[in-house]
């Protein structure tokens, strides 16, 4: 069984199939359409083999199915056929959680994505959670999102967005009574001391989730 796991981002759509070193990419952006998105998957992968397709997709995903257009790409991808137009199964997940199922070590983990937002996702048991937790409250009348996604690391500087990360750490850490949380996302590395109980993911991890979500692991 071989697998095709695509992260579709703001800025570029990346893949890789089991069995491949290297993943391909090719930039996406507000003109990137599903159909344009397909396309150009297809073409890129002529040359490799698989079964079925797992796409990580930025936005909301109830019952396999993706709720909202996205903010970042062209509109059309709510009701669209992915299955159709790979010729493939294909399963939709949303992309933080595509990251975390692919960082999981067992137990309650409690994946945050620190980018340009704040991506959310708990796995208990295997279980997999999505959360949309970036916009609910949490000081002066700004969201986590607000503090710790990229207008809170401009607004606050390096220093403060760190504290502020420490702090939204500890507090959802301790509402989802995570055993241990992972942080992924482009601005980790911009933390010279993660927060307790926590580690830091791999962008790469999301291919390793793809995969996952088809298979049985340990």
């Amino acid at each position: 069984m071989k697998i095709l796991a695509i992260d579709i981002g703001g800025t570029n759509v990346k893949f890789l199939a089991t069995g491949q070193e290297e993943a391909r990419k090719f930039p996406s952006g507000l003109e990137c359409t599903p159909q344009k998105m397909v396309a150009g998957v297809l073409d890129m992968t002529k040359d490799w083999k698989y079964d079925m397709v797992t796409m990580g997709y930025p936005g909301p995903i109830v019952k396999g199915s993706i709720m909202l257009e996205p903010k970042n790409l062209a509109r059309g991808w709510v009701g669209f056929d992915f299955a159709a137009g790979f010729g493939k199964p294909t399963k939709i997940i949303n992309d933080a959680a595509m990251q975390a199922l692919g960082s999981y070590d067992g137990g309650r983990m409690l994946f945050l994505g620190l980018g340009t937002g704040l991506g959310a996702t708990l796995i208990i048991d295997k279980v997999i959670a999505p959360l949309e937790i970036a916009h609910l409250p949490y000081k002066k009348g700004m969201s986590f999102e607000d503090y710790v996604g990229l207008r809170g690391l401009e607004r606050l500087g390096k220093k403060k967005w760190a504290e502020a990360v420490d702090d939204v750490v500890a507090r959802l850490k301790a509402a989802m009574i995570a055993d241990y949380v992972v942080l992924g996302g482009g601005n980790v590395k911009k933390l010279k001391k993660l927060p307790a109980s926590s580690r830091a993911g791999d962008n790469k991890n999301a291919f390793t989730g793809g995969f996952r979500l088809w298979e049985d692991y340990e």
